[in-house]
């Protein structure tokens, strides 16, 4: 068997994959068909051998090998040498070697730096050739040219951190230039060693979230089953209330028939008080339906929370604005105080017991109570602490002050690739797809505190507050990064 596998290999020709036909051999000593190797050769500028590269110079002139003609002869007699299985040829969907002619065999491994895709025999010089053993080979891919940085169509191997994107080693001399980059092996590196890191604590999340859709589920089921006898119950209450109506109605009529037989009194006196008598009943009657009436328009239904439907939480959106007096000295207010953006220099604001010393941080005017959304949009490339706290939180402090980092504030830290939420200190990773848009809903009364990611109309659910507020709450924000800036849009 190992000798029929050798002499199959010997006899196979590397371009198109088949038999022999014509054999020839390059002065490298690799053999090809002598339709494939001049095929090859015309259409390209350098004649260079297709497994090991050699180049050649002039083209070599190229003289049938009869003893490989021999073989193949030889061998197709004795019945030793097969096509490839039906298996190894390229199908609808696969990546087909970009070398193969004629039929196509499907490829193994895409080659970044060559953008194009090897069979395993056309794969054999990048595991030969010392050179070509240093190109970053991956899976077969049809879409190589993603790769490929659109402005200079160089190969994007280096990561901007500045900017958080792939770029070429012309973008560092253009537009990224003076950038925090790195090669993208060494940012995957670091990325993984740091997944690595948190995989613990993602681990810890992911078990708190399942969890908390277990108590969920519960609570869903609890909900069904309250709902189902609060329509009970109020259904009976409301047949009671009706049948107490219809027992006082024929009361009244009773009433009403036996005054009307004393008509039989003929004195004017009796039937002067009877006729009282009677208004008298109607009025009450009038009165107790205007008491009923307006018992009914007082009584008013609980409303539903919202669940994930965006129009349904801006049923409780409120106008949120920042106030001056508690902005840091390296933020600057806009848009109707509705923007703050970390600046470059420090800002000169008269002193104020309220204003936030260490931390750039800044409060909401409004004190929130009741049922309460509302949006923060951001722009940024560092990150932005989206913050709900009560006012007497420290304003001083290096540690105190910081949103999430007391018992006093509840926040959500929003960077580029992940959230993180802050509460007494403890920090929890939060999973979820991240966006420039967040919604916040508080259910004061309820002791609830939700913080959504919100892209067009859909709401996904990152951090939920379940506890008791003893106080107003006021909105905040902590923009840490120079030029970033996060705002509260109007919702009404």
């Amino acid at each position: 068997m190992a000798q029929r596998a050798l002499n199959q290999d010997a006899i196979t020709c590397s371009i198109c994959l088949d038999l022999l036909k014509d054999p020839v051999t390059v002065p490298c000593g690799h053999s090809y068909c002598m339709d494939c190797i001049q095929t090859h050769w015309d259409q390209q500028v350098r004649f260079s051998c297709p497994q090991c590269r050699e180049s050649f110079t002039p083209r070599p002139v190229l003289v049938k090998s009869t003893v490989l003609a021999d073989l193949v002869e030889e061998l197709k007699r004795t019945g030793l040498t097969a096509p490839p299985p039906d298996r190894c040829y390229a199908g609808p969907g696969d990546v087909s070697c970009d070398l193969c002619s004629g039929r196509k065999l499907k490829a193994v491994k895409s080659c970044l730096h060559c953008r194009v895709s090897y069979c395993e025999s056309h794969l054999q010089p990048h595991h030969e050739v010392a050179m070509l053993q240093k190109h970053q080979l991956v899976a077969p891919s049809d879409k190589l040219q993603e790769n490929l940085c659109s402005q200079h169509n160089k190969l994007m191997e280096i990561f901007c951190r500045t900017d958080e994107q792939v770029i070429c080693y012309l973008c560092c001399m253009d537009q990224h230039k003076g950038h925090d980059t790195v090669s993208c092996a060494a940012e995957r590196a670091q990325r993984q060693e740091e997944l690595q890191t948190r995989r613990p604590l993602l681990l810890q999340s992911l078990q708190d979230k399942e969890t908390e859709q277990e108590r969920l589920r519960q609570q869903a089921q609890d909900i069904s089953r309250s709902a189902q006898t609060a329509v009970q119950r109020s259904g009976d209450d409301f047949r009671e209330m009706a049948l107490l109506l219809e027992k006082r109605r024929s009361k009244v009529e009773q009433q009403i028939r036996a005054t009307q037989s004393t008509e039989s009194e003929t004195e004017s006196r009796i039937q002067t008080r009877t006729r009282r008598n009677l208004e008298d009943l109607t009025r009450a009657v009038s009165e107790l339906k205007d008491k009923l009436q307006l018992t009914l328009k007082e009584f008013k239904l609980p409303e539903p929370e919202p669940v994930n439907f965006r129009e349904d939480f801006l049923r409780y959106a409120c106008d949120i604005t920042l106030d001056p007096k508690t902005v840091n000295n390296y933020l600057s207010l806009s848009e109707g105080n509705r923007r703050a953006t970390h600046m470059n220099q420090f800002q000169s604001y008269p002193d104020h017991p309220h204003r936030f010393s260490s931390r750039s941080q800044v409060l909401s005017r409004e004190g929130l109570t009741g049922r309460c959304y509302w949006e923060v949009e951001l722009t940024w490339k560092g990150g932005v602490y989206i913050g709900v706290t009560y006012k007497d939180i420290n304003r001083k402090g290096v540690v105190e002050s910081l949103f999430g980092n007391n018992n006093k504030s509840w926040a959500l830290q929003c960077v580029k690739s992940l959230y993180t939420f802050r509460f007494n200190g403890v920090r929890s990773e939060v999973p979820g797809p991240v966006s420039n848009r967040v919604g916040v809903y508080l259910d004061h009364s309820a002791g609830a505190l939700s913080f959504y990611s919100v892209k067009d109309q859909t709401m996904i659910l990152l951090h939920r507050v379940q506890t008791t507020f003893t106080q107003p709450l006021h909105a905040g924000l902590w923009v840490y990064n120079r030029g970033d800036s996060a705002c509260f849009p109007k919702l009404t």
